[in-house]
């Protein structure tokens, strides 16, 4: 992903989620099915993107991931949201919501 983000995130003619994750994190484990409702319900909308933080140091330094999960909104190539930690699935729809449309 840290070769490929540009086009997969950055460059996408949609918002895109980005989930910062790693397979040893508790509550990332706890916020993947949510992520995973949000990319099926929000298919039209947004893509989801997800990068494991270990397998992807550069992405995960260059945007100052320092906790995780950490979940990122991008559009039109910039950083427009972040959301840290285990959120309920209303708090991060409320947030994608912001961006729908606009």
């Amino acid at each position: 992903m840290d070769s490929t983000f540009d086009e997969e995130v950055l460059n996408h003619n949609q918002p895109v989620l980005v989930d910062f994750w790693a397979p040893w994190c508790g509550p990332c484990r706890l916020v993947a099915p949510v992520v995973d409702e949000i990319a099926q319900e929000y298919s039209d909308s947004f893509k989801v993107v997800k990068i494991n933080t270990d397998d992807n140091p550069g992405i995960a330094s260059k945007y100052g991931i320092r906790s995780i999960p950490s979940l990122m909104i991008f559009k039109n190539g910039i950083r427009v949201d972040m959301v840290i930690g285990a959120i309920p699935k209303s708090t991060l729809a409320a947030t994608l919501n912001k961006y729908v449309g606009s």
